[in-house]
C-alpha cells in the first residue's frame, strides 16, 4: 500500500491512482513489490528538522528515504520537501511536475537498491530516474 500525506504544505496535485500504478511498475521492473510505502510532502523547515533529528545533517534536501524493506518487498517512509522540489525545478529549468515525479521515483529507486553517493552512482541514479520518467 502506498499512502500520501502532507504537513505544512498543500497536497501536491498528483493523480494518486496513476502515480501508485507507475511506482508499482517501476518497482516490478527491478523485481520488487510494494509493501508499505508512505510519502510525506512537507516544506523546507520540516525536512531540515527530520534531517537533523534522524540523520544528523544540518542542510535542506529534496528527499529523505527511510528504508524498512525486507527481501523483495519495498517498505519505507519518504519525506519530500516541496519547497526544494520547486527550487530545483527552477534551478535545472524543468517543469515542477517533472521534478516532483523525479523525486517521487528517486526514493523508490533507493528502496530498490540504487545509490547516488559513491563514485559513478549519481549517473546510474539519473539514468534510472530518466527511464522511470519515460513511463509516467
Amino acid at each position: 500500500m502506498i499512502t500520501y500525506n502532507s504537513e505544512n504544505v498543500a497536497m501536491p496535485a498528483i493523480k494518486r491512482r496513476d502515480t501508485t500504478a507507475w511506482i508499482r511498475r517501476v518497482a516490478q521492473s527491478y523485481g520488487k513489490r510494494i509493501g508499505e510505502v508512505g510519502y510525506l510532502f512537507c516544506n523546507d523547515e520540516k525536512i531540515l528538522e527530520v534531517n537533523r533529528e534522524y540523520l544528523g545533517h544540518d542542510y535542506y534536501t529534496d528527499i529523505i528515504t527511510f528504508d524498512y524493506s525486507e527481501g523483495d518487498t519495498l517498505n519505507g517512509d519518504l519525506v519530500i520537501s516541496l519547497d526544494t522540489v520547486r527550487s530545483n525545478a527552477d534551478l535545472f529549468g524543468r517543469p515542477y511536475e517533472e521534478e516532483l515525479h523525479r523525486v517521487i521515483i528517486h526514493g523508490i529507486l533507493h528502496l530498490c537498491g540504487i545509490n547516488d553517493k559513491g563514485p559513478g552512482e549519481r549517473e546510474l541514479m539519473e539514468a534510472a530516474e530518466n527511464r522511470a520518467l519515460e513511463s509516467v
